[in-house]
């Protein structure tokens, strides 16, 4: 494997804005699917969170796909869908894009907590990363599966040996960390804008 398993992903990073700063919305959808391959090397511990993702995705891709014009920016989805006040419904494209940053988060604090914690075990980390993103966003059954799943999580050493390829592992789960964790924070910050950031999982 030429690099890291994060390479792709961080090649994409540096197309996500237009210009104008605006996040676009394909190639920010085509920057999480670059995270699968690493999702996958988690094995059976992120199977729920994977196909969550996964749906999230293609639900706002559909919306872009059926006026690529119109919505080339991905906030554009949004700020209809608010207008025509559709936007709390749970198959909402504001929903898909909620969850899909939550999801990105908890996977950035994934990796922070193994930059910053080298002694812990794979699920600690994941474990810690759910207590701090996705918990108080999930209702029991959510949070008990979830929690379940985790334990699944594989072991640390063989997990860094299979995602770092050629490349420099830490280096690049930190430009990944801080990069990625950016354009979660602006999504986060234009959802609080018009009132869509604290939604439950219903």
């Amino acid at each position: 494997m030429e690099g890291t398993v994060f390479t792709p992903c961080l090649e994409r990073m540096n197309h996500v804005k237009s210009e104008q700063g605006e996040m676009l919305t394909l190639p920010f959808l085509d920057l999480c699917k670059s995270l699968f391959p690493v999702i996958g090397k988690f094995g059976a511990a992120l199977t729920m969170v994977k196909a969550d993702i996964a749906g999230n995705i293609s639900r706002l891709e559909n919306n872009y796909l059926s006026d690529p014009d119109k919505y080339k920016c991905l906030y554009t989805i949004v700020q209809g869908e608010v207008e025509s006040e559709t936007a709390k419904g749970s198959s909402s494209c504001t929903n898909g894009l909620l969850w899909l940053t939550r999801a990105m988060d908890f996977l950035v604090e994934v990796f922070r907590n193994l930059l910053a914690h080298q002694d812990w075990s794979m699920s600690q980390a994941c474990s810690d990363s759910y207590q701090k993103t996705l918990r108080k966003w999930h209702g029991w059954l959510s949070s008990s599966t979830s929690s379940m799943g985790l334990k699944l999580a594989p072991d640390r050493k063989k997990f860094m040996e299979v995602t770092a390829g050629s490349g420099d592992m830490n280096a690049d789960m930190e430009r990944f960390c801080s990069e990625f964790g950016m354009f979660l924070q602006e999504n986060h910050k234009f959802l609080a804008s018009v009132g869509m950031d604290d939604m439950k999982a219903s």
